[in-house]
């Protein structure tokens, strides 16, 4: 896998995402992890699973610069995809643990809250959806995640105003569940996972599935009408008007010169 790296070690699957500086999410990403986590959960030497990114970044979300040039059908399969992985991070029956190593923003902070506990390195880094301010509209289903975590009240506030929060108020709000170094991110990880893998794992596992279940069914819903009200905005051509804006700007701060 060109994207990610597995690492299995005395039944914990490390999962690093490793795409650039920032591991922004394009399609083949999309496609590897989604097939990462459908091994893992077939894999009978594996026990638990901690997702984790690059100092600095865990992911900076979807690859604007790249998912930008797909063409119609290209966009259609990447959201299609997206959800696909989605819905498979939401129902894997394994322990499954974000170790956030840096900036998580929009498609990061979705692979974060589709896990069962969140550990942050402090520093000055932000996490939350902003979609809205770039032009995606909001699916339902990443409004019921973000809420089962936050509340309904605060997941509707933020996701309006396109929100974005530092480590300090992302713990205050239960958005993660714990800070620390980022020299002990790892290890506090490793025994987060450990806890939950002590139990009995047919007990734990379809308890997980239980309490997840309003989830599950969601993301296993049918989500033609929600993509093409999507894929209709996607297009539409003040969106693309602000996503060239953003673009260029990225464009811009990855050429300046490094001080």
């Amino acid at each position: 896998m060109e994207s990610i790296q597995i690492a299995i070690n005395e039944k914990i699957a490390v999962v690093t995402l490793d795409r650039g500086r920032s591991n922004p999410i394009n399609h083949q990403m999309v496609r590897e992890l989604t097939a990462c986590i459908k091994d893992l959960e077939s894999n009978s030497s594996v026990s638990g699973v901690i997702m984790t990114g690059k100092q600095g970044f865990f992911s900076s979300g979807v690859d604007l610069m790249e998912v930008y040039e797909y063409d119609r059908q290209q966009s259609k399969e990447f959201w299609t995809d997206f959800f696909a992985l989605q819905a498979a991070l939401i129902a894997f029956k394994k322990p499954m643990i974000a170790a956030i190593s840096g900036h998580s923003p929009a498609g990061g902070c979705v692979l974060a809250i589709c896990c069962d506990y969140r550990l942050m390195a402090e520093g000055e880094y932000i996490i939350g959806l902003n979609e809205i301010p770039v032009g995606i509209i909001v699916p339902e289903g990443i409004f019921k995640v973000y809420a089962f975590w936050i509340g309904k009240q605060k997941a509707y506030q933020f996701l309006l105003e396109g929100k974005l929060i530092n480590v300090s108020e992302a713990l205050k709000i239960g958005l993660i569940d714990e800070v620390c170094t980022a020299e002990e991110l790892m290890a506090k990880a490793e025994k987060k996972v450990r806890t939950y893998m002590q139990f009995n794992p047919a007990t734990w596992s379809q308890s997980k599935l239980n309490l997840r279940q309003e989830l599950i069914n969601d993301s296993k819903a049918d989500q033609g009408a929600t993509l093409d009200q999507m894929l209709t905005q996607w297009w539409a051509p003040e969106t693309r008007a602000t996503l060239e804006m953003i673009i260029q700007n990225l464009k811009s701060k990855s050429s300046a010169p490094k001080k």
